[in-house]
């Protein structure tokens, strides 16, 4: 299961950032890829460092497996691996068809001083971060998997450097760029479930910050 996990993972890898951000490429000129992630020791910088850090023991989860390492022992269950093999997959092809509506506004990372369409179309419909969404469960479909120390770290590094992210970093800015749109939006549908974490529909500032994504 270690292997298949391994495979699956670098093809997820592949598909959603190194194909997508070629796509993008051709589409648009533009990668779309802003990986600057501003002042040493800001919540941005930490942000990405976590997200970085959750991609390479994504790698390192079912290498420790291969190489030897063993499961932690109240989640080594046949039938809980094959679930996690399921939730992977759909994982894996949520993101990809997340990414989709995006078109255009497709991004890895934040440029404040950029202003990109506000998408609430296709999965935005249902959650404001359903990329990040599918990714969780990608990750948390192959610690199933994988269940070992190394892949469950992995997924826990990776949900905290999502919602250090879309909190500290996503969510102001679209604010700020977007306004009484994103807020109107961010009221109707939910963070990363449906009517979960959905923001109040109106601010104490007029509207010129609002809360989002």
């Amino acid at each position: 299961m270690a292997s298949l996990a391994l495979a699956l993972y670098l093809l997820g890898l592949v598909l959603a950032f190194g194909w997508r951000s070629l796509a993008q490429w051709r589409a648009t000129g533009d990668t779309g890829l802003r990986l600057d992630a501003g002042p040493v020791g800001s919540t941005a910088w930490w942000a990405k460092l976590l997200f970085a850090a959750a991609l390479l023991l994504g790698v390192a989860g079912p290498a420790a497996g291969l190489a030897g390492l063993p499961a932690v022992g109240v989640l080594d269950i046949g039938w809980l691996q094959a679930a996690g093999l399921v939730v992977a997959v759909a994982g894996v092809a949520a993101t990809l068809a997340a990414q989709l509506p995006m078109g255009a506004s497709w991004r890895v990372g934040v440029d404040p001083h950029e202003r990109t369409a506000l998408v609430t179309t296709g999965a935005f419909a249902l959650a404001r971060n359903p990329i990040f969404t599918a990714m969780a469960a990608t990750s948390a479909g192959l610690a199933a998997m994988v269940p070992n120390p190394v892949s469950l770290a992995a997924t826990a590094v990776l949900i905290t450097s999502i919602q250090l992210q879309v909190r500290a970093v996503e969510e102001p800015y679209l604010l700020r760029t977007h306004g009484t749109d994103y807020r109107r939006y961010a009221a109707v549908v939910g963070r990363f479930w449906p009517g979960v974490g959905r923001l109040p529909a109106t601010s104490g500032r007029r509207g010129a910050r609002s809360s989002g994504r």
